[in-house]
């Protein structure tokens, strides 16, 4: 389960997060494009944009569970 207080610094606010957990393996990019991007040194990913309809919440809740390390948080 992801870390809310080991949040990555690039995470905007909102219910969905990726913690330092992260080991870049790009499978919440992959999954869910539109909310989750890796940061500049491609060393964790983070959320830029908090889903904002059923069909992005059900990307994130994908990448959520099929992360291999529950890097990704969802305190909503």
């Amino acid at each position: 389960m992801a870390d809310k207080a080991n949040k990555v610094a690039e995470n905007i606010p909102g219910p969905y997060y990726c913690d330092y957990e992260c080991i870049a393996c790009n499978l919440c990019v992959d999954n869910a494009p539109k909310n989750f991007k890796m940061n500049d040194d491609d060393s964790n990913a983070f959320v830029y944009k908090q889903p904002e309809n059923d069909e992005e919440k059900e990307a994130c809740e994908e990448a959520l569970e099929n992360c291999p390390v529950d890097a990704i948080g969802n305190d909503g």
